[in-house]
């Protein structure tokens, strides 16, 4: 069992956040990635950690879906990924306010507009690592797709421009306290913000060069050192490779490796300064039954190593 003091939390508790949505981006399934993790025994695993676990339970956001939704300029459902992300905000620093971690269960990543909105109005200094094959921080002007799960980050840094249906986020995040692991599919507009914003970024490039021990040395070095700042760590599963973790909707070859995709968790839970953690983007819908098994147990894995769970 850990032996890691968690610095930035009262008890050694987790609230955890199912979120049911598809909303940011087109393929349908990755909607019911929190309910095969949570019938997969999740809670229960994480109980056997020693962890008291508080399920809010899957809210039906389906209701929070307007009647009309056009586009807003190139953004596709903003109304709806809007509302959503507004409501996982307010459940998010709720469980931050009461001194326990917050766990959440996606979804696709324009969740993350909301669990990160959370987490700073909680912990304003948080460090955030984004696990991902994709930066994610397209702005409204720079989205070819217009879909809203490659778009949070530019919104909580800032730098997304005035977008009205959007206004409740605020800038939350700046770019020194965030840090990229495992990216391989960078549109050339991210490329851009990334360098002009001079956002640290270790693709799956660096993982080669230094080996994900050093990487996730570094990255954890440049949000939080010494483990001074809260950690806030989101993960992607597309961020490993396709044969490790099938069911997701946009794989990519050449990702993290069962272990890398480990380790990461691992060396944060180390730190003891975890507050939140997202696994997003698992889609029960794509593959067959074993993939599907292969992809959901995995995150499940995941989830534990950052909660403690060791090898010995």
């Amino acid at each position: 069992m850990s032996s890691v003091q968690h610095k930035f939390l009262k008890q050694k508790s987790i609230g955890v956040v199912g979120v049911p949505f598809s909303g940011g981006q087109p393929r349908a399934g990755v909607d019911q990635g929190p309910l095969k993790i949570i019938e997969f025994g999740l809670l229960d695993q994480l109980k056997e950690l020693e962890w008291q676990v508080k399920f809010d339970g899957h809210r039906d956001y389906s209701v929070m879906q307007p009647a009309s939704d056009p586009p807003v300029g190139k953004l596709l459902n903003a109304r709806f990924v809007s509302a959503v992300t507004e409501s996982v905000a307010t459940s998010v620093a709720s469980h931050l306010k009461e001194g326990s971690l917050a766990l959440t269960i996606g979804g696709d990543h324009s969740i993350a507009l909301g669990t990160v909105s959370g987490t700073m109005a909680v912990h304003p200094n948080a460090g955030l690592i984004w696990v991902d094959a994709h930066a994610d921080i397209n702005t409204p002007e720079s989205t070819e797709s217009g879909n809203i799960h490659g778009c949070p980050i530019s919104f909580l840094l800032g730098i997304a421009g005035q977008v009205k249906e959007f206004d409740w986020v605020k800038p939350c995040l700046t770019p020194d306290r965030l840090v990229y692991i495992g990216l391989r599919d960078v549109d050339a507009g991210e490329k851009k913000i990334l360098r002009e914003n001079g956002i640290k970024a270790f693709s799956m490039h660096e993982v080669d060069k230094y080996g994900i021990a050093k990487v996730v040395e570094m990255a954890i070095e440049h949000v939080s050192p010494n483990g001074s700042r809260p950690i806030h760590l989101s993960f992607d599963v597309d961020a490993l490779d396709p044969t490790v973790a099938p069911s997701t909707g946009t794989p990519v070859r050449g990702g993290l490796t069962f272990r890398e995709g480990h380790y990461i968790c691992e060396a944060i839970h180390e730190t003891g300064a975890l507050v939140a953690m997202d696994l997003m983007e698992v889609n029960p819908s794509l593959e067959d039954d074993q993939a599907v098994f292969q992809t959901v147990t995995i995150g499940c894995s995941l989830v534990r190593c950052a909660m403690g769970e060791t090898l010995l």
